[in-house]
């Protein structure tokens, strides 16, 4: 289910089977939605119904890059390979889907038709006669139109006002709008037994943990992922996937990556910016933690594709040089060489030896920086 406004529209016109005009919103957000899962997701499905193969291959890539093990990015894959005929690489993906979700329709009934259709001749008919969109990952379900959650929203809202201005006013309620939001955190919360075995024995780990080790490194993962600090968190997570920490940790713990958001530069906290120097030290807990980092940028390659430049850290001032740092951005990016900027990127590693390089989200340069 969606309920980005956006996407839901997008996904409830694709319901009504208007696809051109769902795609074409999709398409002007674009920028909005740079390394959503949602977004990607749901564009190659649309246009995999729409019967654009092409983008839909695109899109999954994409989709499948920032969750690898998503059933329905495999049968979107499994399902365009097998209208290639690559029946070997489609039934791999159908069995992986079966392995996590054993009842998933879509690969039961994909495997019953490959087994029944073996021979080649037979499977092409089947696929010539339009009957492929049976095995098509459906379209995510739309809560409700456009005007449908604009009036929702405005009725709530009103009602949440008047709610809370009467509970204020008998001193029985807190501000609405005061900070310190919390994400739901029950459903991440340790059973018994996860408490009681939080480490695995055997195994070569980087860092080896105690018992209590583990189980209050967790907790500090949910605690500031339940704060919204999702790039703090993540620095506790990386470190419990890189220790012997029980499989149910670590299980625990992807869940939580799965439902971080990419931050901008209005709502990143830059409180918990670690610097240069801090991911040189230990690069390999602060992977995919976003940063901003200052500095001016060199080498610049811009195509129609990407852009790329070596960020000098710290040299904004012109006094200093912590270190060069590769930047890339999947699209192209005006930069002006002359002046100062802010780059909001995402850390890959790309060696076991510190070796980095910023996937960018965002950049900031205004005669401000200077």
């Amino acid at each position: 289910m969606i309920t980005d406004p956006v996407l839901n529209k997008a996904a409830y016109l694709a319901k009504k089977q208007k696809y051109e005009s769902a795609i074409k919103l999709l398409k002007d957000g674009e920028e909005r939605y740079y390394d959503s899962f949602k977004y990607y997701y749901l564009y190659a499905v649309i246009c995999l119904h729409s019967g654009n193969f092409l983008e839909a291959k695109e899109n999954f890539d994409l989709a499948r890059k920032r969750k690898i093990n998503d059933p329905g990015t495999m049968l979107g894959h499994a399902v365009l390979y097998l209208k290639r005929m690559n029946t070997v690489q489609a039934v791999s993906y159908y069995l992986e889907v079966q392995e996590m979700e054993p009842k998933n329709k879509i690969a039961k009934k994909a495997l019953e038709i490959i087994r029944k259709h073996s021979a080649s001749d037979d499977l092409s008919d089947w696929i010539a006669s339009d009957k492929l969109k049976k095995l098509f990952p459906p379209v995510p379900a739309a809560v409700l139109d456009g005007r449908a959650i604009l009036k929702a929203v405005l009725i709530f809202a009103a009602a949440f006002l008047i709610l809370y201005g009467v509970l204020a006013f008998l001193n029985i309620a807190p501000h609405p709008f005061k900070a310190g939001s919390q994400r739901p955190a029950a459903e991440y919360a340790l059973s018994s037994r996860e408490r009681s075995e939080p480490v695995q024995v055997g195994g070569f780990y980087r860092y080896i943990l105690t018992r209590d080790e583990a189980v209050n490194l967790y907790d500090r993962a949910l605690s500031l992922f339940s704060s919204y600090r999702d790039e703090e968190a993540k620095i506790n997570i990386n470190r419990i996937l890189e220790s012997n920490a029980s499989e149910g940790l670590k299980n625990r713990v992807l869940q939580m990556l799965d439902n971080m958001e990419v931050p901008g530069f209005d709502n990143f906290n830059r409180g918990d910016n670690p610097s240069y120097s801090d991911v040189q030290r230990e690069s390999v807990i602060y992977r995919n933690v976003h940063v901003i980092w200052r500095g001016m940028a060199t080498n610049v390659e811009v195509t129609n594709e990407h852009t790329s430049f070596d960020l000098l850290v710290g040299y904004d001032t012109r006094t200093s040089l912590e270190g060069i740092v590769p930047v890339i951005f999947y699209s192209p990016v005006p930069i002006n060489t002359e002046r100062p900027l802010e780059v909001l990127g995402k850390i890959t590693l790309v060696s076991s030896h510190s070796g980095i390089i910023l996937e960018g989200v965002a950049i900031h340069q205004s005669g401000r920086l200077e």
